[in-house]
C-alpha cells in the first residue's frame, strides 16, 4: 500500500491511496475459505461447495469490505503518523469510479487542513471585567422580601395595597378554571386594581386580561393558559375572591436571624445586610465571570485572523450527517457554526501551548470529591470520610458522560482563570441593574 499527499494550497490537499492485490488477497482468501466451510447451498454438502461458486456469490462483497477496512485503518494511521491537523474527515473523490473487477485500486480523498495562526490573548483593547455590587436599594428590598416571606399572614375582608388575594379565575369559553394567588403589587392595570380593591370575600369581579399583570407571563401561571396565549391575551375573565391576606413582616430579632442562617451566625440588622450583600455578590461574580468569558471569546474570534477551507467544510457538512444536506442547507449550517469552529481552533491552540490548561485525572477526582462533599452537606453530612468520598468518586468517574461533563466544567474554569491572568482587562464597579443592561446589549 502506498499513500501520497499533494498540497493544493495551504488549506486543501489530496491524499492518494494505492492498494494492490498483495495488500488484501490473503485476508480475502481466508474469509472465503471460512465461508466455504459453513455455506449451505442446495445440491452441495456442507463444506464441499465449489470455491468458484463461493467467490461468485460472496467474493465482491468481501473484497469491498476488506479494502474499505484497509482504507480506514491506514488513513487514520497515516494522518496520525504524519501529524496532519485536519478539519472534519477525508472526503472520497472517486469512490463511484472504482472498478471492483480490477486487482489494484487507487482512491483519492480531499483533505481540509487546519490553518496556521498566532493568538494574542492580551490584545490591544482592554476588556471590561465588571465587579457587580449589591447597592443599598437592592439590600433593603431583599430584607423586606425576606421579612415578608417569614412573616405572618393575617386574614382580611377587604383589599388594600400590598395585600395578597387568593381566588379562582374562570371563563367557560376558554376552559379557564384556575386557582391563583397574587399580590396587588403584581397588578398593572389601574381599573383592574380598583375593581379588586372594591371587592370583598365571595365577590366575583370581571377583569380584562390585557395589561392585567406587570408581566404577561403571569397570565400563564395565574390563568392556566399556554405560553403562546399568555402574551397579549385580551379577554374578560371572572375572578372569585376567596381569601384576602396581609403579611405582617417578621421582626428583626435573634430568632429571625437564627432561622435564616443558623444559631449565632448573624446577630444584628447590620450583619444581616452584610450577609445578604456577601451572598448576592458571590452570585453576581459568577454572572460577571460568564460575561467576561463571553466577551474575551468574542474578542479573540474577531481579532484572530485566519482563513478556513470553506468549500471543503461545506462539502463535509453536506455528506457527513445522518441525512445528506443540499448545498444550500450545508452552506447555511456552515455559516451558523463558523464562529464556533474558529473559537474551537483558537482554544485548542491556547491549550496546546499551555500545559497547565490540560485537565488531569487527579484534578477530575478532586473536583468530583468537592461536588460530593457539597451535596452531602446539603443533607447534613458535613464531615464524610476520605474512604466514603473515594468510593463515590470512583463510581462517578466510571461514568463516561459524567467524566465528559466534569472535564468541560474544569476546562471552562481553567480557561476563565487563564484569561483573567493574561488578557488585557479593566475592572469596572457597577450595580446589578446596570450590569443586566450591559449584559443584554
Amino acid at each position: 500500500m502506498n499513500i501520497t499527499k499533494k498540497d493544493i494550497d495551504n488549506l486543501n490537499a489530496v491524499l492518494t491511496v494505492e492498494i494492490s492485490k498483495d495488500d488484501y488477497s490473503d485476508k480475502v482468501e481466508s474469509i472465503l475459505k471460512n465461508y466455504r466451510k459453513n455455506a449451505n447451498i442446495p445440491g452441495f454438502r456442507k463444506g464441499h461447495v465449489p470455491m468458484g461458486m463461493v467467490k461468485k456469490q460472496y467474493g465482491t462483497a468481501i473484497l469491498v469490505e476488506e479494502v474499505n477496512k484497509l482504507l480506514q485503518d491506514n488513513l487514520h494511521k497515516y494522518l496520525t503518523e504524519e501529524k496532519l491537523d485536519v478539519l472534519g474527515n477525508p472526503i472520497p473523490k472517486n469512490e463511484k469510479d472504482v472498478d471492483w473487477n480490477e486487482e489494484d485500486f487507487t482512491f483519492e480523498f480531499d483533505l481540509g487542513l487546519a490553518p496556521q495562526f498566532d493568538v494574542d490573548v492580551k490584545g490591544k483593547k482592554a476588556i471590561t471585567h465588571y465587579k457587580v455590587v449589591a447597592d443599598d436599594k437592592m439590600i433593603n428590598n431583599q430584607v423586606e422580601t425576606i421579612r415578608k416571606q417569614y412573616g405572618k399572614l393575617i386574614a382580611k375582608d377587604t383589599v388594600e395595597d400590598g395585600d395578597e388575594i387568593t381566588g379562582t379565575f374562570t371563563l367557560d369559553e376558554k376552559d379557564i378554571d384556575n386557582p391563583a394567588t397574587f399580590s396587588t403589587e403584581d397588578i398593572k392595570g389601574k381599573k383592574q386594581l380598583k375593581a379588586l380593591k372594591e371587592a370583598k370575600i365571595g365577590d366575583v369581579v370581571t377583569l380584562k386580561t390585557k395589561g392585567l399583570f406587570n408581566d404577561d407571563h403571569d397570565n400563564q401561571k395565574q390563568l392556566g393558559v399556554s405560553h403562546d396565549d399568555a402574551h397579549g391575551l385580551d379577554i374578560d375573565v371572572d375572578f372569585k375572591v376567596e381569601e384576602i391576606n396581609t403579611r405582617e413582616m417578621a421582626e428583626l430579632n435573634q430568632e429571625f436571624f437564627d432561622k435564616l442562617f443558623g444559631e449565632g451566625v448573624v446577630t444584628s440588622e447590620e450583619e444581616l445586610k452584610e450577609k445578604i450583600k456577601e451572598d448576592a455578590e458571590k452570585q453576581f461574580a459568577q454572572q460577571s465571570d460568564q460575561k467576561l468569558l463571553n466577551d474575551v471569546v468574542e474578542n479573540l474570534i474577531e481579532n484572530t485572523k485566519f482563513d478556513l477551507p470553506d468549500e471543503f467544510l461545506q462539502r463535509w457538512i453536506q455528506v457527513s450527517g445522518e441525512k445528506p444536506m443540499t448545498e444550500e442547507e450545508a452552506k447555511a449550517e456552515y455559516e451558523r457554526s463558523e464562529k464556533g469552529l474558529r473559537y474551537q481552533l483558537i482554544e485548542g491552540k491556547i491549550r496546546n501551548e499551555n500545559e497547565a490548561l490540560q485537565v488531569s485525572f487527579d484534578e477530575l477526582k478532586d473536583h468530583s470529591k468537592q461536588m460530593i462533599k457539597a451535596q452531602m452537606a446539603q443533607f447534613g453530612n458535613t464531615n464524610p470520610s476520605d474512604e466514603e468520598l473515594d468510593g463515590i468518586a470512583a463510581r462517578i468517574l466510571s461514568n463516561e458522560e459524567e467524566v465528559k461533563r466534569m472535564t468541560e466544567q474544569l476546562n471552562t474554569t481553567k480557561m476563565l482563570q487563564y484569561f483573567k491572568e493574561n488578557a488585557k482587562l479593566k475592572e469596572k464597579e457597577i450595580s446589578y441593574d446596570d450590569f443586566i443592561k450591559e449584559a443584554s446589549k
